[in-house]
C-alpha cells in the first residue's frame, strides 16, 4: 500500500502553498499555530500524519520566524510518526552566508542545513540557490530546482528582435551564459565593486548593449540597488530596452523605489517570496506552483526528477 501524501505549509506563503497544493490535485493540510502573550508559537496538526509522506512548504526569507516555524512542522511531524519529511522552501534563506568572507562570522547556509536536518527532514527541495554548493552542506537528498523552465518561455513569447542575456555582477555569470547559451544570444557582464554589502562603490558595463533588448538575469532582488544602476548605465550606453529576471523578490530598503526610478522596462519575478506591496506597475509575478507540484508526485510516486536539474527542462 502506498503511503499518503500531505502537503502542509508554514505562514511564510500561503498563497504559493495554496496553488502547489491544488495544482497537485488535493487541499493543504490543516494546522495551527497557537501564539503565547508574548509571542512565542506552536504548531499544531489537526489530522493524522501517521505513516503519511509529509510535504511542508515553506520559504526562509526574514523574518526568522517563517525558518522557526518550518523546523517546528518538521520535529512535530517526526513526533507524530510521519514515513518521510520532506521540506519544500522555494526560497532557501541565509543561502548568501554560505562561506566565511571575513573574520569572525558565520556560516549561516551550513547551520540553517544542520538545523533542518537536526528537525528531523528526510529530504529537501528548494530552486535557485544563491551557491549551488550548499547542496554539499546537507547528508540529505537535495533537490535543486531551476526557474529556467518557467522563464524562457516567458522571454521566447517575448519575441525581442536583438535579443541580449546579461548578469548584474561577475558572480551572476555562469548564470546568465546558461540562458544566452540556451537562446543562442550574446551575454553581458556588469562588474561591480562594493563599498559594504548593499552598497555599490563602481560599476563597469562589460560588452555592447547599443540597440539591444537588454534581460538582467539573477537569483534575488533585494534592494535593487545593483539593477538600478545597471539599467540606468545600459540605457545610456544604447540600449533599446533593459528587463530584469530574477527568481526570488526579496525587496527590502528602498527596492521599490529603486525599481520604480530605474530604466528597467520590466521586473520578472517568481512567486517563491510574497510581494510586500503592489506600488512597482512594472514588477511581473509568475507562478512555480506547477513546477513545484511536478516534482512532488514524482517524489511520491518514486519516479525520478533528473529532468529538472537540466537546465533546459521546459514544463
Amino acid at each position: 500500500m502506498n503511503p499518503k501524501v500531505k502537503i502542509f505549509s508554514g505562514n511564510a506563503n500561503h498563497k504559493l502553498a495554496e496553488a502547489i497544493a491544488k495544482s497537485y490535485g488535493q487541499e493543504l493540510g490543516k494546522v495551527t499555530f497557537s501564539k503565547f502573550s508574548d509571542g512565542e508559537f506552536q504548531p499544531s496538526f489537526e489530522q493524522t500524519v501517521r505513516g503519511d509522506d509529509v510535504f511542508i512548504l515553506q520559504s526562509t526569507n526574514p523574518p526568522t520566524e517563517n525558518l522557526m516555524e518550518l523546523l517546528m512542522m518538521i520535529d512535530a511531524a517526526r513526533r507524530a510518526s510521519a514515513r518521510k519529511i520532506i521540506a519544500v522552501l522555494p526560497y532557501f534563506g541565509f543561502a548568501r552566508q554560505d562561506r566565511k568572507d571575513k573574520p569572525r562570522v558565520p556560516i549561516g547556509a551550513k547551520l540553517v542545513a544542520n538545523l533542518l536536518t537536526a528537525a528531523g527532514a528526510d529530504r529537501i527541495v528548494s530552486m535557485d540557490m544563491h551557491a549551488d554548493q550548499i547542496q554539499g552542506f546537507f547528508d540529505l537528498p537535495f533537490d535543486h530546482m531551476y526557474a529556467s523552465s518557467i522563464f524562457v518561455p516567458y522571454l521566447q513569447g517575448l519575441k525581442l528582435d536583438n535579443l541580449v542575456m546579461a548578469s548584474p555582477d561577475t558572480g551572476g555569470a555562469k548564470r546568465a551564459a546558461a540562458y544566452a547559451k540556451f537562446l543562442n544570444t550574446d551575454l553581458v557582464i556588469c562588474f561591480k565593486q562594493r563599498k559594504k554589502a548593499n552598497e555599490i562603490s563602481e560599476m563597469q558595463v562589460i560588452g555592447d548593449v547599443k540597440g539591444k533588448d537588454v534581460v538582467l538575469v539573477d537569483d534575488i532582488i533585494d534592494t535593487g540597488g545593483t539593477l538600478k544602476k545597471a539599467s540606468d548605465m545600459m540605457m545610456e550606453q544604447g540600449a533599446t530596452s533593459v528587463r530584469a529576471m530574477c527568481t526570488h523578490g526579496v525587496l527590502s530598503g528602498n527596492a521599490y523605489k529603486n525599481l520604480r526610478e530605474s530604466s528597467l522596462k520590466e521586473i520578472i519575478l517568481t512567486d517563491t517570496i510574497p510581494l510586500r506591496n503592489t506600488s512597482c506597475d512594472k514588477i511581473n509575478i509568475l507562478s512555480t506552483a506547477h513546477l513545484f507540484a511536478d516534482v512532488i508526485n514524482r517524489i511520491a510516486n518514486n519516479e525520478s526528477i533528473s529532468e529538472h536539474f537540466e537546465f533546459t527542462t521546459i514544463l
